[in-house]
């Protein structure tokens, strides 16, 4: 399944790189055959950014589950003022290979959406947390506040979030997409016992990262 953020990207690459290689061909023009390759390489790697796999939401109640694809870099202790003191802090880390979709950890209420600009550094830099340019997403359930923030990086320069304040998200729902290497922080109350630990590979919508 392709995922509906990378059609203004796709559709038109096809229109262009289709035509070109049927000429190129046609006519033997290596100039033109080279062209078609680099742009048939280039349509490759963006249908598999661009993919929206299917995943299987674990409904276990008092669990948060990882928002996005990717690697943990970070997991520390912070005072956040939304979520509480020595709140739980997890980072991952997403490359150009892995899906960008984001998801809802958490069944709960849309609190918040506050858009930041800032930096763009590089995504695996742990200053990219409060510099760049991001996305901050607050739910709340019974079991306090869940804090999502979706970090452009340095290639990253569209972030894309579909949650609405006071709206009602259910866990896995698809919250946004961020285009090209980036970054999701998650952060949760520290009644919550991590299940993951640094360096582990993730999947947004089916790991959980903590659970009562």
């Amino acid at each position: 399944m392709i995922a509906k953020e990378g059609r203004i990207i796709l559709i038109p690459l096809l229109l262009i790189t289709f035509p070109i290689g049927i000429y190129a061909h046609a006519s033997n023009n290596n100039i033109l055959i080279i062209l078609y390759s680099i742009l048939g390489l280039l349509f490759l790697f963006s249908l598999n950014f661009f993919r929206d796999p299917v995943r299987v939401v674990p409904n276990d109640k008092g669990t948060v589950i990882s928002p996005a694809d990717g690697k943990i870099v970070k997991i520390t202790e912070v005072d956040d003022s939304d979520v509480g003191e020595s709140a739980i802090l997890v980072s991952i880390f997403l490359n150009v290979f892995n899906v960008h979709v984001n998801r809802v950890p958490v069944n709960g209420i849309v609190e918040s959406k506050e858009r930041k600009s800032g930096k763009f550094l590089a995504a695996f830099d742990h200053d990219a947390s409060d510099l760049n340019e991001q996305v901050i997403t607050i739910f709340k359930n019974d079991s306090g506040k869940i804090k999502v923030k979706q970090i452009a990086g340095l290639i990253a320069r569209r972030i894309l979030c579909y949650a609405n304040t006071d709206s009602k998200m259910k866990k896995g729902e698809r919250l946004g997409f961020i285009r090209f290497g980036s970054r999701t922080d998650l952060l949760m109350p520290k009644k919550y016992n991590i299940q993951v630990k640094l360096g582990q590979k993730v999947t947004g919508g089916e790991t959980i990262i903590g659970n009562l």
